[in-house]
């Protein structure tokens, strides 16, 4: 009777102590998620790697474009210091896993492998692949399928949707990958590869950029649409609803279009690049 009474006396008081411990749980919880911590060191780390327009070197040694004013807008509502830390787009996911930054605000489309890893914010933008070809050797070549023979070399950035996109949709040539998306395009100007796979606009601001050597085999077309989200590592979820409110605060008040606009329907910021 005795034993039974005790039991019943503990389970009492267990039951009386559990808010009081969940509610420490949760505290604890918050204040060791990046929202907290970000807001804590007055810091938003961000990750990206360079890609035209998104993110681009600048003639004062710095960073431009629509990724990094995304960035620098982000970190301003937030009331912290954006810290801009580049990045090879192959180490990108296991560098944002290891605490290297916050977040990654680089052009990351959204894909079911990468989203196993890291946790995707909504779309902010969206984005799709494109092809830019070498004039002579690509001749008469109006059509994706006109690229998908083993006798055509086709280059592309390594670990980027558009190298997934070369082997999905050109998977009878040959694909060769660079860490880089100027040395890809090199490949392309020296004839050493017929075409090269990227996102737009890239394709399209090389066509202009090199008139007498490139082409636009598909008309300036995508032949893919991805979503484009901010990632963060998993188990953040108050700031993955920070970040999911800020995408629909600026799309609502017109902002991010705005400057999607700038960026990739102009060239009013060629200026500012080296």
């Amino acid at each position: 009777m005795k034993l039974r009474i005790m039991f019943i006396l503990s389970l009492t008081l267990i039951l009386l102590a559990a808010p009081v411990w969940a509610k420490n749980i949760r505290q604890d919880l918050v204040k060791a998620g990046t929202l907290e911590q970000v807001m804590a060191k007055n810091k938003l780390r961000i990750g990206f790697s360079t890609f035209v327009p998104w993110a681009m070197k600048d003639k004062k040694g710095g960073y431009t474009g629509y990724e990094i004013e995304v960035a620098r807008q982000l970190a301003t509502d937030m009331g912290v210091e954006p810290v801009f830390i580049p990045t090879k787009w192959s180490g990108i996911i296991p560098a944002l896993l290891t605490g290297k930054f916050d977040i990654i605000i680089g052009g990351m489309g959204i894909t079911p492998a990468r989203n196993l890893k890291v946790n995707f914010s909504d779309p902010y933008e969206f984005s799709g692949m494109s092809i830019v070809a070498n004039s002579k050797l690509a001749v008469g070549k109006v059509s994706l399928n006109d690229f998908n023979h083993p006798d055509i070399t086709i280059v592309a950035r390594i670990g980027t949707t558009a190298a997934a996109a070369a082997k999905k949709h050109l998977p009878e040539a040959k694909l060769r990958l660079f860490d880089d998306e100027g040395q890809a395009l090199q490949e392309v100007l020296n004839k050493r590869a017929a075409a090269m796979i990227s996102s737009q606009p890239f394709p399209e601001f090389q066509t202009l950029k090199y008139a007498d050597k490139l082409f636009l085999p598909l008309a300036g077309e995508t032949f893919t649409k991805e979503p484009i989200g901010f990632a963060i590592q998993k188990g953040d979820g108050d700031f993955l609803n920070f970040l999911n409110n800020w995408i629909l605060v600026k799309q609502s008040d017109g902002w991010l279009q705005e400057r999607y606009d700038y960026w990739f329907t102009t060239q009013d910021w060629k200026s500012q690049i080296q």
